[in-house]
C-alpha cells in the first residue's frame, strides 16, 4: 500500500531555508548556474549550518519521538538543486540527525507545482517566486527572513509557533479595509460584525491542524505541553471581539494572545521566544527577523483569488 502523507501534518522546506546557504547564493546570484554548482560538488562532504528554518524541523520531526508507535509529522526537501548538486544537502540532514526521508529536486525548475503531490501543509522557502506560487496553489507558505545572528535558536522545551492575525490566519478583508480607508473604517466595520466570524486566512487550515495536534499530544503526553501557539496581532479593543469569537467558532486553540494596538511585536516575540513568527507585513517582519526566525506570508494575486 502506497505511504498516504494526508494523514500527517507535512511541511515542504527550501534546502536555503533548511540551511545556511547563502554564500552559494551569493555564488550563483553572482557568476551563475555552472559556478554554483562546481562549488557544491567541490564541497559535498563539507556539512552546512542550520538556517533560519532549522530550529523548526529539528523539533517537529522530536514529535515523532513521544510515541514510536503513532507518527505526526512528516518534513519533505523541496528545491530547485539537481540530484547531482543535492549529495551536499543530504550529507547534512545525516549529520544532524534529522529524519527526513522525501525529496523533489527539480533541477532548476519551479517547485510549486509538486507540493500538492506531497500534501504540504505548510511550504518555507527564501526563494520570493516560490513562495508566492505555492500561495497561488492554495497552499501555506512563508518567504523566510535572513536573521543578523544565523537564527542559531537554541532548543526549548516546546515548539513555539506565532501568527499575525489578519491576512495571515484571517482573511486580508479588514486588513484591506484598514490600509485603504483607515483606522476608524476598520474599527466601525469590525464593531459591525462582532459576531459575524472572520473569513478564513492562508494559514487557518494550518492553525487546525496544529489544534488538532494539540488535544492528541495532550491526551498522551505527560509534563509540559510539546506544542504552543501565540496570536501577536496590531488589533486591540474594540477590534479584539471578533478574533475571540472567531476561534471559538474554529474550536481551535491559541494558547496566548496578544492584542498590540500599534505597539511594535518584536519585543513580545524575543520573550514568547517562536521557533517562527508568520506575518503578511514585510515592516513587521523585518523588525521581528531581528530577534526570531520569521516568514513573510505573501498575497494572493486578485486574479488568481478571483
Amino acid at each position: 500500500m502506497a505511504y498516504d502523507l494526508s494523514n500527517y501534518l507535512v511541511i515542504g522546506i527550501s534546502s536555503r531555508a533548511l540551511f545556511d546557504l547563502s554564500t552559494e547564493n551569493e555564488i550563483y546570484e553572482n557568476r551563475g548556474l555552472e559556478a554554483y554548482c562546481q562549488y557544491q560538488l567541490e564541497h559535498e562532504n563539507d556539512i552546512l549550518q542550520p538556517g533560519t528554518g532549522f530550529a523548526l524541523i529539528e523539533s517537529m520531526l522530536k514529535i515523532n519521538e513521544i510515541d514510536a508507535s503513532k507518527r505526526r509529522t512528516e518534513v519533505v526537501i523541496v528545491s530547485r538543486n539537481s540530484a547531482d548538486t543535492s549529495l551536499r544537502i543530504s550529507n547534512s540532514i545525516d549529520h544532524y540527525g534529522l529524519d527526513i526521508t522525501r525529496a523533489a529536486f527539480t533541477g532548476g525548475e519551479p517547485v510549486a507545482k509538486y507540493l500538492n503531490a506531497f500534501d504540504v501543509d505548510l511550504f518555507l522557502s527564501a526563494t520570493e517566486e516560490d513562495v508566492q506560487a505555492a500561495v497561488e496553489s492554495q497552499v501555506a507558505s512563508g518567504l523566510i527572513y535572513d536573521s543578523p545572528n544565523g537564527n542559531a535558536a537554541k532548543p526549548l522545551e516546546q515548539i513555539r509557533i506565532a501568527f499575525d492575525g489578519d491576512a495571515v490566519l484571517f482573511s486580508e478583508e479588514s486588513e484591506l479595509i484598514y490600509q485603504n480607508e483607515g483606522l476608524e473604517a476598520f474599527i466601525e466595520h469590525e464593531k459591525h460584525n462582532a459576531e459575524k466570524p472572520l473569513p478564513e486566512g492562508p494559514f487557518a487550515k494550518l492553525l487546525k491542524t496544529l489544534s488538532y495536534l494539540q488535544f492528541d499530544l495532550d491526551a498522551s503526553f505527560k509534563g509540559t505541553p510539546p506544542i504552543r501557539t501565540a496570536l501577536v496581532t496590531a488589533r486591540n479593543s474594540p477590534a479584539h471581539e471578533r478574533v475571540i469569537r472567531t476561534l471559538r467558532t474554529w474550536n481551535v486553540r491559541i494558547d496566548e494572545t496578544f492584542f498590540l494596538g500599534g505597539v511594535s511585536k518584536d519585543r513580545v516575540l524575543s520573550a514568547f521566544k517562536p521557533h517562527i513568527f508568520f506575518d503578511d507585513q514585510h515592516r513587521h517582519c523585518h523588525t521581528a527577523a531581528q530577534v526570531v526566525p520569521t516568514a513573510r506570508v505573501p498575497y494572493r494575486n486578485k486574479t488568481s483569488a478571483a
